[in-house]
């Protein structure tokens, strides 16, 4: 008797999805389009489960409220393995609440990924952060410079508008700053993204971003 076999993923995928502050409206048409081509989704809890579920199945994994170490180590080790195994069989989803890249449960699971399946491309789609959503909610127009914290120190700085970002960069260097990604046009043609110091221009624009980051 014949088998056949389907082909192994030559490009094992990660997409963490931002699904929005919790109104169904607000999730985006990336969000939405990757949730419907994934393969695997997964989330981390039930109010990400009741947006996904228009789109997909899903499943829940569990992420501790502890602060004990040993638990929170072994959760983290065990989904990890999880949501890699399935990455590395097809394009796999994990969709959570606001932003995958802000103050969020896939920031520390794609680290974590990372580290056991280092194959693995790991990339992720905006959504509404809970920034965005309570400036909306409580009618505040940031027209200025602002900090968020969660109480940790701060150890991040992200220009908007930055027209001189060389510049910049050795202005940041001086106060301790190491790491830099500058980009440009983000989401739209001509897009341009570099963390070499090296290729990051003296003149940006109106739609320039610096990051900076430091060891604290």
């Amino acid at each position: 008797m014949n088998e056949t076999f389907a082909p192994p993923n030559r490009n094992p995928a990660l997409i963490g999805i931002g699904l929005g502050p919790g109104d169904p409206k607000l999730l985006t048409l990336a969000a939405v389009e990757a949730l419907r081509d994934c393969d695997t989704v997964f989330v981390p809890g039930t109010l990400a489960a009741e947006l996904v579920a228009p789109y997909t199945d899903c499943e829940i994994l569990e992420f501790p409220m502890t602060k004990d170490l040993d638990v929170l180590n072994r959760h983290w080790q065990e989904n990890a393995q999880k949501v890699g195994q399935a990455a590395q069989k097809g394009k796999t989803g994990f969709a959570l609440i606001g932003d995958a890249n802000f103050f969020s449960t896939f920031t520390h699971l794609k680290q974590k990924v990372h580290q056991i399946y280092p194959d693995i491309e790991i990339t992720t789609i905006p959504g509404v952060s809970s920034i965005t959503a309570f400036a909306s909610k409580a009618g505040v127009a940031l027209e200025n410079s602002f900090v968020v914290t969660d109480s940790t120190p701060v150890s991040s700085k992200i220009i908007l508008k930055a027209n001189r970002p060389a510049k910049m960069v050795a202005e940041l260097k001086s106060e301790g700053y190491t790491d830099f990604v500058f980009a440009e046009r983000l989401f739209m043609d001509g897009e341009y993204v570099t963390n070499n110091t090296d290729e990051i221009p003296e003149k940006g624009n109106y739609f320039s971003i610096l990051y900076a980051r430091k060891m604290i």
